[in-house]
């Protein structure tokens, strides 16, 4: 069976993204797996210092490095296990069902993709360990895992409710049509209130993609409200989602060859940024 895999850093969004893969995973009655991976640090060559210090006196110096790189490795494997142990405790009480300890050495990307064939669902948090939680920015994981991943990712970016309702983001194109299709078959987010909203000019062509991906969702039992509205994408999916209290945002995104086009300077990168609920980007 597939699972749904929480990426657990040690940040102060880890507590978020195992909430978040708590309740993916009940709503789609998946395994969880909670993942911690150990990358390694860049480090710089050691200098040669034999002619400054003495040939003898480097060696030891080096032999002290060593041993001290050794030890630091040590420290990260037990940090990483106690941070495992504890969001499986937090796990527990949040209700999970099933859950998986994985720790990996080695990079995230690399990590998940060993794992892709098991993966249903990836929860990330929008900020790594090394961003505070008020940074205007992505952490670069997240565009990383969406350029090799073929699997949906949830991202948080905060504290993490079970949501009441979410709205999709649809433009006709090949990615939203994917995506409408994916929701209306996973039980993820069957029983909630769906806004399909469709940014700018209102015609007749558009009109008819709208109702076509309207009547998919409501095919599967969806709720659907759907709508265009007037004007540039970021600024109507904004506000609508403010006016509408929208607690969860779903997305396609585009072919593999054109992600990174789909994080860099786009729509998609301001909503991450700014957004205040989570956003799931389907591929």
């Amino acid at each position: 069976m597939k699972n749904v895999i929480a990426c657990i850093d040690g940040s102060s969004l880890s507590e978020y993204v195992t909430t978040a893969a708590v309740w993916a995973a009940n709503s789609i009655g998946a395994p969880l797996t909670l993942l911690h991976t150990l990358e390694k640090e860049a480090t710089k060559p050691h200098e040669d210092l034999s002619g400054s210090i003495g040939f003898s006196s480097r060696e030891h110096l080096m032999d002290e490095l060593i041993e001290l790189d050794e030890k630091r490795s040590k420290l990260a494997l037990q940090q990483g296990k106690i941070m495992l142990d504890n969001a499986k405790a937090f796990a527990i009480e949040s209700h999970a069902k099933q859950i998986e300890l994985l720790q990996r050495h080695g990079d995230l990307v690399e990590a998940l993709t060993d794992l892709e064939d098991n993966i249903r669902l990836v929860v990330l948090g929008r900020l790594g360990s090394n961003h505070s939680m008020n940074a205007h920015t992505i952490g670069s994981h997240i565009e990383r895992v969406s350029r090799v991943l073929h699997r949906p990712i949830l991202i948080t970016v905060g504290e993490f409710k079970a949501p009441k309702n979410f709205m999709i983001a649809y433009d006709g194109r090949e990615a939203a049509d994917n995506a409408i299709a994916r929701i209306a078959q996973s039980p993820l987010l069957k029983g909630l209130p769906c806004h399909l909203v469709m940014a700018g000019e209102d015609t007749k062509d558009r009109r008819k993609k709208l109702e076509e991906a309207q009547n998919i969702l409501e095919q599967e039992g969806l709720e659907v409200i759907a709508s265009i509205q007037s004007g540039k994408i970021y600024p109507v999916l904004t506000q609508y989602r403010q006016d509408h209290r929208i607690e969860l945002m779903a997305m396609g995104a585009y072919a593999h060859s054109k992600v990174r086009q789909f994080f860099v300077g786009s729509n998609t990168s301001k909503m991450i940024i700014e957004s205040n609920i989570p956003l799931l980007i389907l591929r």
